[in-house]
C-alpha cells in the first residue's frame, strides 16, 4: 500500500538543464525514475529500483568516464559522491528484499532532495568543463517557463521550491 505523501514527486523541469545534451539527457531520466518511484505502489518498487539502479551505475559511469578520461579538476569529490549514492543503492534493495518499502520511499525522497544541488555545484562544473573541451565554451542554456517565487502556483515542482 503506498502511503500517503508530504511533498509532489519530483519531476523534470527546465531548471535541471546544464546545457551538455549528453548529461542532460541522462540526467532527465534520472529524475524520472526518481519521480516514479516516489508516486509507486509498493508492488512496482521493486522492479523500478532496479530500473534506477541500473540507470545509476550507467549514468555515474559515464560521468566517471568523462571526468577521468578529459583530467576534470574536481573528479575525485564528485566520483566518491556517486560512489555514495550507489552504496546507498545496493544496501536499499538488500533491505527491499526483506519486505522495507518505506526505506526504498525513503531513497527516493532523499535523491529527489540530493540530486538539484549535486547538479547546480558538481554536474554543472563538469558539464562547462565538458563544452569547454569538446566546443570551446560554456554551454548556453535556455530556460522556459520559470518563474519568480512570488509567482508560482501550487504546480511547481518540489525540487523548484525553497
Amino acid at each position: 500500500m503506498q502511503s500517503e505523501r508530504d511533498s509532489d514527486p519530483m519531476v523534470w523541469s527546465d531548471a535541471f538543464v546544464l546545457g551538455f545534451g549528453p548529461m542532460d539527457e541522462v540526467h532527465e531520466e534520472f529524475v524520472d525514475l526518481v519521480g516514479a518511484m516516489q508516486k509507486a505502489r509498493d508492488e512496482e518498487l521493486e522492479a523500478l529500483l532496479e530500473a534506477f539502479a541500473k540507470h545509476a551505475q550507467a549514468h555515474f559511469d559515464a560521468e566517471n568516464a568523462w571526468m577521468v578520461e578529459t583530467d576534470f579538476p574536481a573528479r575525485e569529490c564528485h566520483i566518491d559522491e556517486h560512489a555514495a549514492v550507489m552504496r546507498s543503492v545496493h544496501q536499499v534493495r538488500e533491505r527491499l528484499a526483506a519486505g522495507d518499502y518505506a526505506l526504498v520511499r525513503r531513497l527516493a525522497d532523499e535523491l529527489a532532495s540530493w540530486f538539484p544541488g549535486h547538479a547546480d555545484y558538481l554536474d554543472s562544473a563538469l558539464a562547462h568543463w565538458m563544452c569547454k573541451r569538446r566546443l570551446g565554451g560554456k554551454p548556453v542554456v535556455l530556460r522556459r517557463d520559470l518563474k519568480p517565487a512570488a509567482l508560482r502556483g501550487d504546480d511547481t515542482p518540489a525540487a523548484l521550491r525553497a
